[in-house]
């Protein structure tokens, strides 16, 4: 069971983890900044567990494999949205980072909800709402478990 943090649509990696702060050396530096632009406390309020939860075409923008990494670094468990910029997918596989397209989810809860995600089953449970989502295949589910796709290759 996880918290809920709730963004809208278009959500892109520089509001994610801003530029100026690709420049610390490390991603433990990099992620008390993380979504400082949306929500100033983001990162002093989501603990290891939470969710991140939005509209369509989350993570759009740049390429940078900071924004999911930051995300991860915190301890969220995984993003759920109506869809995903290919990038930020991509990306959020390769480091180990779940995110689950959930069509209904997004406008049936609100922030801060409490909610669990079952991966094996592609469920999500909200009070006594079950939803439905991307089942991970059982190659990718097994890359996840790995750590990511690097961490898998290195195995």
């Amino acid at each position: 069971m996880g918290k809920i943090f709730k963004f809208n649509k278009d959500v892109d990696t520089d509001q994610i983890i801003a530029s100026q702060y690709l420049l610390f050396p490390t991603i433990d530096e990099m992620k008390v900044h993380t979504f400082e632009s949306l929500s100033a406390d983001f990162a002093t309020k989501v603990k290891p567990g939470d969710f991140v939860v939005a509209d369509d075409n989350f993570g759009c923008g740049s390429s940078r494999e900071q924004a999911p990494s930051v995300l991860k670094a915190l301890g969220v468990k995984a993003v759920i949205a109506k869809s995903f910029a290919r990038i930020f997918y991509r990306n959020s596989i390769n480091i180990g980072m779940p995110v689950i397209v959930c069509k209904d989810l997004y406008d049936y809860v609100n922030d801060q909800d409490e909610m669990e995600l079952d991966l094996l089953s592609g469920t999500i449970t909200v009070g006594d709402k079950t939803f439905s989502c991307t089942k991970l295949p059982a190659k990718m589910q097994e890359i996840l478990d790995q750590g990511g796709l690097i961490a898998s290759l290195n195995k």
